[in-house]
């Protein structure tokens, strides 16, 4: 096929004949079918052609189709003109961009151009173009543009592309008029809007599934440079910062470079997505890579991918921080208004920000961890300098081997991590700037690792740095208020480096295969021991990264409230400083996992296991809490409520025959007491239903009394599920009168317990009608959501050793899906299976639920009855 060049565009003749040569007017059904060759076009040319070029062949296409129509409409006969305006004015347009376009008009439209307008824009809708449009005079243009800098970013960007020049000509020498938005005001402006945008993600730019343009060092960051730059030097290019000596000839390659593999992924994921879209979801990650050419085969090609995308956006933000610093030098504080103080002989203040006093200063590598320390020291500083900035990145790429090699680097970086302030200030910029990628190889290892899960929101770098982030704010008393406990105790510790380490050193063996805690302790001890560290302290750090995540499966996956779960755990960890210090570590890993999954439900968990564990200890271990005492203890906690209610004693004691002794060692007294009070109450010839006002552990208690039947659980959780709301915590109780003790942990939507009234009084009476039917109907298993379903969640059913001899607990992990605690319910009951308790659990797309289960005989499953057990769960799960 013959093509045709436009200024470097290259675009198939073709497509340019068919909308400017045909005299014909073209129908909307035949600009749709040529719209539709023209994508194939640019999806068959993606990897043979410069970005750019099919970027802008796109607009050209797009050019050539709008002035034919303009023509159509007989627009060209007045005075009025077409221009394209932002990403569109640019001329770059991705395959399913919106185009933006203004119809530049005199201050009064006639009725006749107005209906010729109208028209136009209905036909631009019905070729399905994404058209954004506006229609406006130049008074109003300026009007809109000075009180708001998106549509004064917009113009600045304009282009025209059909109709009556005059207009335009007439509205671009007013755009650069101090009077439209000056150099100053437009950078202050563009700079909050930046920030603004990078808190909306919480200022990390390694999300999982990142967005293209608008993550921390996405294709917008490149554009704030490129526009700031377009208003002071009005630049029409990057370039041209060359020329002004703001950019290196090396940068502006580097920036092209970045520029275009986002460009890239952009395009490919607009066509993989079929749709102006720019978040990088999971399930378009595998086809973008495909069609970028990194393979297709298993999770290697996303890997290989989603790294160079990290690694590209921690280069753009530099480079990003690096201009609009000297922008903000250049624009709004001249050089010879700076306040500059003497640190030392190396460096200095400037403006509170650090530079150096010699260009040649980090041929000493040294003197870039120096940097930090002095960072740590000095709270007066607020960053580093540009010019600083520019030196570090020069010699970081310089560097042979890591910076732990220099005996000097070894003892900074402890100084560093010693330094009350040192995980402050000085370590985010070690994030942000690479150095501790610099300063340790293993670092350097998980930039921009993928966890290719829902549980887990970030890459394991910048993960690892939300864990030490978290671990900080714990020594700092202004947080005392969000984490009582954990600042209580690291605000203790002779040593909080301990934990730092362990929270630089928990997932750095992520990525590798086999156990990352096994090979991180080793990695953790070896670290330890080459920075002098005590051996006492080295094994520390390496126990708590080899066991960073034993406290959260205890608490998520075991019942807590049982003396022997206690026990065994208690023996893992051995004493209180290791407790105290696996605490702190656990709630900052699970915090710097996923915002959206942390709640009061698992905070709480965590406290009680930690108190639970606390007492045991002070107890002592050997010596496990008598059976006896803790019921008696528990009745007459009970007791003492029920007689301040004025509840008869007598009916309290007929009432506690009926109930096994489980029953007094599972719950509190407070539950004890408000579940007696009730039913003595109650009608037992229906199902009661009680909601707790208040909540357990931050979530809602649902218990439920009513006579015995073997659909009770699954029926339950079938609704509960019905309802939108998640079940964490089951306990299932038989009394020896025939009824049924269950209480049910649940949360809402959100992950937080209920708390309308009118709410949970709708959910008790719709639960006591299900309870009281005849019939259940079984509770299909349902496909999972299109989100979930990419994921790969092999079916496992496996036993877990305990010691109760008339009780058996199995752990069954699966793909988290509707109806799945219900089907795995109705699999119990056909194969006679009796529950005790239950902890369910989601990790993002997994969902990892422990059940402590018997035969209805109350004894403990065989081997075979376990293995007929697994059978059928598979069956009916996988």
């Amino acid at each position: 096929m013959t093509t045709l060049s436009l200024s470097k565009r290259v675009i198939p003749e073709y497509f340019i004949d068919s909308l400017l040569i045909a005299g014909d007017p073209l129908s909307s059904t035949e600009i749709c079918q040529l719209t539709q060759e023209f994508n194939q076009w640019l999806s068959d040319s993606f990897i043979d052609n410069d970005i750019s070029d099919l970027l802008a062949a796109r607009a050209d296409f797009v050019d050539a189709t709008l002035r034919k129509l303009w023509c159509q409409h007989h627009l060209d006969e007045d005075q009025v003109s077409l221009v394209a305006v932002g990403g569109y004015g640019r001329g770059e347009l991705h395959p399913y961009s919106d185009i933006d376009i203004l119809i530049l008009t005199q201050e009064q439209i006639a009725p006749e151009l107005e209906e010729k307008i109208s028209a136009f824009i209905t036909q631009l809708w019905d070729i399905k173009l994404d058209i954004g449009q506006s229609v406006r005079s130049i008074k109003e243009c300026l009007k809109q543009a000075t009180k708001d800098v998106t549509i004064a970013t917009n113009l600045m960007e304009m282009r025209q592309i059909a109709g009556n020049d005059i207009l335009t000509q007439q509205l671009l020498p007013l755009l650069n008029e101090d009077v439209f938005w000056s150099s100053e005001k437009f950078f202050i402006a563009k700079c909050k809007e930046q920030g603004k945008r990078h808190q909306q993600y919480h200022g990390a730019a390694y999300t999982l599934e990142p967005n293209l343009k608008a993550n921390p060092g996405g294709l917008r960051d490149i554009q704030t440079i490129a526009w700031v730059a377009k208003r002071h030097f009005l630049a029409d290019s990057l370039e041209e910062l060359v020329e002004h000596n703001y950019l290196y000839p090396s940068e502006f390659v580097e920036l092209l470079e970045a520029q275009d593999y986002l460009w890239r992924m952009r395009f490919a994921l607009h066509f993989v997505a079929k749709r102006n879209e720019n978040r990088l979801l999971f399930d378009y990650q595998t086809d973008v890579a495909k069609m970028m050419g990194f393979g297709d085969e298993g999770k290697a090609p996303v890997e290989r991918m989603m790294k160079r995308f990290f690694r590209i956006l921690s280069r753009i933000t530099e480079l990003n921080t690096m201009l609009l610093q000297h922008f903000q030098q250049a624009i709004i504080k001249k050089p010879e208004q700076s306040n500059i103080t003497i640190i030392n002989q190396d460096f200095e203040l400037v403006d509170k920000l650090i530079n150096t006093r010699d260009d040649r200063i980090f041929m000493r590598p040294v003197k870039m961890i120096e940097l930090f320390l002095i960072i740590a020291q000095e709270p007066s500083i607020k960053g580093i300098h540009s010019h600083t900035l520019r030196l570090m990145r020069n010699a970081r790429r310089r560097l042979i081997s890591g910076l732990i090699d220099y005996a000097k680097c070894r003892n900074i970086f402890m100084e560093i991590i010693r330094h009350p302030r040192g995980l402050g200030l000085a370590f985010n910029l070690m994030h942000k700037h690479g150095i501790i990628g610099s300063y340790l190889p293993l670092w350097r290892n998980i930039v921009g690792q993928m966890q290719f899960d829902l549980f887990h929101a970030y890459s394991v770098d910048e993960h690892s740095y939300r864990v030490i982030k978290n671990l900080y704010q714990f020594s700092q008393k202004e947080h005392n208020h969000k984490y009582p406990l954990c600042s209580k105790i690291v605000q203790k510790v002779r040593k909080p480096e301990v934990l730092y380490l362990a929270g630089i050193f928990h997932d750095i063996a992520k990525g590798r295969g086999g156990n990352h805690a096994k090979l991180g302790a080793t990695d953790a001890l070896n670290f330890c021991l080459s920075h002098q560290m005590s051996k006492h302290d080295s094994n520390m750090v390496a126990w708590l990264v080899e066991h960073h995540l034993l406290m959260s499966i205890i608490a998520q996956r075991r019942d807590i409230s049982d003396e022997n779960v206690i026990r065994s755990f208690g023996e893992k960890v051995r004493d209180e400083a290791h407790l105290n210090y696996l605490y702190c570590l656990t709630v900052a890993d699970m915090r710097a996992t996923n915002e959206s999954l942390w709640n009061s439900w698992k905070s709480n968990l965590l406290k009680d296991l930690y108190f639970n564990t606390l007492r045991a200890f002070r107890h002592g271990l050997e010596k496990p809490v008598e059976i006896r005492s803790k019921i008696r203890e528990n009745q007459q906690g009970a007791m003492n409520i029920l007689f301040s209610a004025d509840v008869d004693v007598q009916l309290i004691k007929e009432l506690w025959s009926e109930f096994r002794v489980d029953y007094f060692l599972r719950y509190s007294p407070e539950q004890i007491a408000r579940h007696s009070e009730n039913i003595i109450k109650h009608d037992r010839k229906k199902p009661l239903v009680l909601i707790s006002p208040k909540p357990f552990r931050g979530g809602t208690e649902v218990f439920i009394f009513t006579k015995e039947r073997r659909n009770i659980f699954a029926s339950t959780v079938s609704f509960l599920g019905s309802k939108k709301l998640s079940i964490h915590d089951a306990k299932i109780i038989t009394t020896k009168t025939g009824y049924t003790v269950n209480t049910f942990i649940v949360l809402d939507s959100r992950g937080k317990a209920l708390n309308e009234s009118y709410y949970t009084k709708e959910i008790c009476e719709d639960l006591v009608d299900r309870l009281g039917e005849d019939n259940y109907c079984d509770t299909p298993l349902q496909s999972p959501s299109k989100r979930v379903k990419q994921f790969k969640v092999p079916l496992r059913v496996s036993f877990i050793k305990i010691h109760a001899k008339t009780r058996t607990m199995i752990e069954i992990v699966a793909l988290d899906r509707p109806g799945l605690l219900a089907n795995i319910a109705q699999v119990f009951q056909q194969e006679k299976i009796s529950i005790h308790s239950a902890k369910i659990t989601t990790f993002g797309e997994k969902a990892d639920d422990v059940f402590t289960i018997s035969t209805f005989d109350d004894e403990a499953l065989t081997e075979q009855e376990k293995q007929d057990l697994a059978e059928k769960l598979t069956e009916q799960i996988d």
